[in-house]
């Protein structure tokens, strides 16, 4: 399938490494012009110098912090002063792990801000341009958690499945301006985050990391972990008029696999 995205503009969040690289660089593979948006600021600057620019894209970044809500309000609305963009990429790192008996009630508050309320306000912006040009793609970086809970992963549990509602909530109001919301229910993919996450499940059950690695192939179709390449081909596609029939959508993607629309 040819998926141009010649002239569109993109931002994509937590796009220094992982799943939100591999997004940001198959989005510039497509054509569109990628603004980066993490907390590291070399990172981003190396990545940005990175992307390919043969169908005139311009890429920029903007270094952000998703865990002060606050400053990131204020940084993103002054980039919306002065940039709109066509596709959005919700995507951030997720809140530490732990059980619901290890978390207090600030640490949900910390989550809400962290992985909620930056979703809700950046989107907000976004829309204004979207629905002016009657156009626009709002892809949600979740978890196949909010479908089958991780009992290590309270935090990211509950809140996920809140921007997932939240998300359905949504495509109903802004379909009518040909604008699309999908949550990517994320999977096991080959990341930093899988890493520190069974680094953290080996300590609790007393076994090597590498075991943790086997068991969780194990459960996968293609027995193997994604390749966070293969995620950028999914966002590449909701981000294409190829998927204007698709809409408020959870889809389900492990391993590689695209389970089901």
């Amino acid at each position: 399938m040819n998926i141009s995205l010649k002239n569109k503009k993109a931002l994509v969040g937590g796009s220094s490494g992982g799943i939100g690289k591999a997004i940001a660089q198959q989005l510039a593979a497509s054509g569109a012009s990628v603004t980066l948006m993490s907390h590291s600021e070399e990172k981003l600057h190396n990545i940005v110098n990175e992307l390919p620019t043969d169908q005139g894209q311009q890429h920029q970044y903007l270094a952000v912090d998703f865990n002060n809500f606050k400053d990131y309000k204020n940084v993103i609305s002054n980039f919306f002063e002065k940039n709109t963009v066509d596709i959005l990429v919700n995507n951030t790192q997720g809140p530490s792990a732990g059980s619901a008996l290890e978390k207090k009630v600030e640490d949900y508050q910390e989550a809400f801000d962290h992985l909620f309320k930056t979703v809700v306000f950046t989107t907000e912006l976004a829309l204004q341009s979207m629905m002016q040009k009657n156009w626009g793609r709002v892809i949600n970086v979740a978890s196949v958690s909010v479908k089958e809970p991780l009992s290590y992963l309270a935090l990211s549990n509950s809140i996920r499945a809140a921007v997932v509602t939240w998300a359905k909530s949504l495509a109903t109001d802004v379909g009518k301006h040909n604008i699309t919301v999908n949550s990517v229910l994320t999977g096991y993919f080959d990341t930093d985050r899988i890493t520190q996450l069974n680094a953290k499940k080996a300590a609790q059950l007393g076994v090597e990391q590498s075991q943790v690695r086997k068991d969780m192939e194990s459960r996968v179709a293609l027995k193997r972990i994604g390749n966070p390449e293969e995620y950028g081909f999914l966002a590449a596609f909701l981000a294409s008029d190829n998927a204007a029939y698709i809409t408020g959508t959870n889809i389900p993607i492990d391993g590689g696999l695209l389970k089901s629309l």
